[in-house]
């Protein structure tokens, strides 16, 4: 598949800038929490976890699941796949999303985890898309909300491609 130009969205210095302010905040929300678990999911949420943790300034263990419900698609197939199974009774979890849309993939497995009694489960979202929401979600943190457009770089892709762009786009 040949590439296709992107259209920039969020400049990656604009990224960089709100994920050190969500960093911030998560740190003066769970102050006192002995040790936070990250889980990211994979495989669109790397670079947004990766840069996250380095501005949480509280100790992390860190993990990721995988969740699918793309594909090679531009729309959700309607069918959420997760794999990775982790300890997580008793631990305060922050579950770290690229992206909600429908809201399908993160009610799934925020219902998941919650069957397994962690201490509290919090969302982060780097980018939220409203317009498009099917399935009701509390985001507890929000770095972007964007439009109804399919989003590409730092770290979401289509059909494996674009996930390295330092910047978020839309394409054409």
């Amino acid at each position: 598949m040949e590439k296709t130009e992107v259209i920039e969205l969020l400049s990656a210095e604009k990224i960089q800038q709100r994920v050190s302010e969500i960093g911030r905040q998560i740190t003066a929300d769970l102050a006192g929490t002995e040790q936070l678990l990250v889980v990211g999911v994979l495989k669109g949420a790397f670079m947004f976890t990766a840069d996250l943790v380095r501005s949480i300034q509280i100790p992390c263990h860190i993990e990721f699941i995988r969740a699918s419900s793309y594909g090679h698609s531009m729309q959700s197939s309607g069918n959420v796949a997760l794999s990775g199974e982790l300890d997580i009774e008793n631990h305060d979890v922050l579950l770290v999303e690229d992206i909600i849309d429908t809201g399908l993939t993160i009610r799934r497995i925020a219902e998941n985890f919650r069957k397994r009694n962690p201490a509290s489960l919090r969302i982060c979202t780097l980018l939220d898309k409203p317009s498009t929401r099917k399935y009701p979600v509390t985001i507890d943190y929000s770095g972007f909300s964007v439009p109804n457009r399919f989003i590409v770089g730092y770290g979401i892709d289509y059909a494996e491609q674009y996930r390295e762009l330092p910047f978020i786009g839309t394409l054409p």
